[in-house]
């Protein structure tokens, strides 16, 4: 899997994660904790599988280091 989100994307995931977390683990609600899963297994691994769907990719890093070419 090649990464599709920026350092600045995945920042935001993780931080919505804990929030999400934070307010599951404040009132009690468990299935709170299911739906902060998804923003933190995407922050943590920087792969999204929506922005997959619809080819969006945040990462601008160069697909490969290989390919460009050395100048003499």
């Amino acid at each position: 899997m090649e990464q599709n989100e920026s350092k600045t994307d995945r920042l935001i995931r993780l931080f919505v994660a804990i929030v999400l977390g934070s307010v599951a683990y404040l009132y009690g609600l468990w299935w709170l904790y299911i739906v902060a899963l998804v923003p933190l297994i995407t922050g943590i691994t920087g792969y999204c599988f929506l922005y997959t769907l619809f080819r969006i990719n945040t990462n601008k890093k160069p697909k490969s280091l290989a390919k460009k070419k050395k100048r003499k």
